[in-house]
């Protein structure tokens, strides 16, 4: 018996995507506004929330439904050291401080892995499909907005396990599958769903965090152009199109 958990969480988190798409920072970001200290900061909070989440996945591997869901092949803790190194230098670890919300976000991982361990499959959905998806593409805005040496920069969205566009295809059948496979009751695939919205809220409130840090280098009547008006959202493809 399938409980249809891949297709209720995309059709259950449509509203979140969309509004995470329409956030300032995002909606720059899709333009190619793509501003060296924002970013950083931003992949310095990404990686306290991948090391966080990828500690407590493995912590459950054993626990019948988390453990399903815990594939440590697309790991970014180790991706993203070597990012932080790239933008801050050897001694990035001592540039590691978390912004508000940043921090929110840590503590809810922590705080659910303790008391409904199942809850981190929220987590682990919105960010690794994001990833593997509309990461790819931010891949690639990155790359010409800072024109970066071929080989650095934007190691957090590489798979080297999943090289080529088909493996990455694959990769995300097998996790909907394996999602769609989970027995889990009615209730469960409730408060799944209910933590992967707020995951895109606390997202969301990542980059909310850093407007201020792009207003600061954009001119204001190009930040307001491209800022006033809403993007559609990429809700109804099958793929999720954007992540950060």
């Amino acid at each position: 018996m399938t409980s249809h958990l891949a297709t209720r969480l995309r059709e259950g988190t449509q509203q979140s995507h969309t509004a995470a798409e329409n956030t300032a920072f995002m909606k720059c970001f899709l333009k190619g506004i793509v501003e060296i200290v924002p970013f950083r900061k931003l992949l310095a909070n990404l990686y306290l929330v991948y090391s966080t989440l990828e500690a407590e996945l493995k912590r459950h591997a054993d626990h019948p439904i988390v453990g399903k869901m815990y594939f440590p092949e697309i790991d970014r803790q180790a991706n993203l050291e070597q990012d932080l190194a790239f933008y801050f230098g050897d001694n990035w670890r001592s540039e590691l401080i978390p912004l508000k919300a940043g921090q929110v976000y840590v503590d809810r991982i922590l705080e659910i892995s303790n008391t409904d361990p199942a809850l981190l499959i929220a987590h682990s959905y919105t960010r690794y499909m994001g990833d593997l998806s509309g990461g790819q593409a931010l891949k690639h805005i990155i790359r010409s907005a800072l024109d970066l040496p071929s080989d650095r920069g934007t190691t957090f969205y590489e798979f080297d396990q999943l090289p080529t566009i088909e493996a990455k295809r694959d990769f995300k059948d097998k996790y909907r599958h394996t999602l769609d496979s989970l027995v889990v009751d009615e209730d469960t695939i409730l408060r799944i769903v209910e933590e992967a919205n707020y995951a895109f809220t606390l997202n969301r409130n990542v980059v909310d965090e850093l407007e201020a840090d792009v207003r600061a280098v954009v001119d204001p009547h190009v930040f307001e152009l491209l800022t006033k008006q809403n993007r559609v959202g990429s809700t109804t493809h099958h793929d999720r199109m954007v992540s950060v």
